[in-house]
């Protein structure tokens, strides 16, 4: 091997890692088109199912089928928003929620008329937790921000809205768009197979998007009707931030819970403690239990072995590794990246004894 020929590798491999890293800045620089486009990559798929109804068994134009569609979803997200940002935005100072030093003298009362409720005694643990300003550390900051953030990005969200729905658009009407653009770099020896491989996937993810709003929605109803019962104020803006907590895998539900518990506690606040406010916490938890009961138990074995046909065990390591590797983001976007995986090596894999098991149910 000559010294030409080594020097023409090395500029070769500099020219591919440059190339790498060019791609990935521009990737970089793009990254809000690209949320776009898996926005609504998703939301064609959850109104995939309606456009097939619509078109196979009414027998409208696709073109119908697809505007009447959209026309549902714009019709439902704009429902959500008048129906939840009014009562947010009103309720926010009696929810404490924008208010940090309201919400931290809210949790302190509650501590103190807790421990003076249970009767707690022990003079070393109420110093020691005084002396460590245990309470002061709190991070009460996270709720308000938390919704500060939503409220924000409602407000600055007209020009990214507009682009998804104009991309979920053409998504519905030409199905095979997407499709046919990943298809441009693939060879033609492995064309079939792919086009195999993305219409069991569509059908796959289609299911569990769907199945996902329903899960959401029966959370919701349950946390509802709870929180109505106990006559928690503003149960249905509370149960609703926290059936949509529940997308994030098994994190979710205790965040979601945990704030279903301190909301309620802080809206009680100055009411008698014994009487009032320790019976309905009590009461929301066992809301919280019977909604997690139904969706443990009910909701996610069915959108699981429905729609993405995978072992409750083997979405529970999948979520776990992903959380691990790439955070929250990770633990959502796990599933339907696994359903896409495991679909793409049947096709291409079908003769190994490893993806031969992994993929049986498929």
């Amino acid at each position: 091997m000559n010294s030409n020929t080594i020097s023409k590798g090395i500029l070769r491999a500099l020219g591919i890692i440059l190339g790498i890293f060019l791609l990935l800045f521009f990737l970089y620089k793009i990254q809000s088109v690209i949320v776009y486009i898996v926005i609504a990559a998703v939301i064609s798929l959850i109104g995939r199912p309606v456009v097939i109804f619509l078109r196979d068994k009414l027998k409208f134009k696709n073109a119908i089928a697809v505007i009447v569609t959209m026309v549902l979803l714009i019709s439902l997200l704009v429902g959500l928003v008048g129906l939840f940002i009014p009562l947010i935005v009103k309720q926010s100072h009696n929810l404490a929620l924008l208010d940090i030093d309201s919400l931290k003298i809210n949790i302190e009362n509650i501590y103190q008329e807790a421990t003076s409720y249970f009767n707690i005694k022990t003079e070393n643990v109420k110093e020691s937790i005084k002396e460590s300003h245990f309470l002061s550390k709190i991070d009460y900051a996270m709720i308000p921000d938390f919704l500060n953030t939503m409220i924000a990005g409602f407000g600055s969200f007209s020009i990214g809205l507009f682009s998804v729905l104009f991309i979920s658009f053409f998504f519905l009407k030409d199905s095979q768009l997407f499709e046919s653009s990943i298809m441009a770099f693939i060879p033609d020896s492995k064309e079939e197979r792919s086009k195999k491989s993305f219409l069991k996937i569509k059908d796959l993810l289609s299911r569990y998007f769907v199945g996902l709003i329903f899960q959401i929605s029966i959370l919701f109803i349950i946390y509802t009707i709870g929180l109505l019962i106990i006559g928690v104020e503003n149960a249905i803006v509370i149960a609703f931030l926290c059936a949509l907590l529940n997308l994030i895998p098994y994190v979710g539900p205790l965040i979601g819970g945990a704030l279903m518990i301190i909301l309620t506690m802080t809206s009680y606040l100055g009411q008698s403690f014994s009487e009032v406010l320790l019976p309905n916490t009590l009461y929301v938890l066992i809301v919280i239990g019977i909604g997690q009961l139904i969706d443990n138990f009910f909701s996610q074995p069915i959108i699981f072995s429905k729609s993405v046909k995978s072992h409750p065990l083997e979405i529970f390591l999948v979520i776990i590794i992903a959380g691990i590797l790439f955070g929250i983001v990770g633990m959502i976007i796990a599933v339907p990246t696994y359903t896409a995986i495991k679909v793409i090596l049947k096709e291409f894999l079908s003769d190994n004894k490893i993806v031969q098991q992994l993929t049986k149910g498929l």
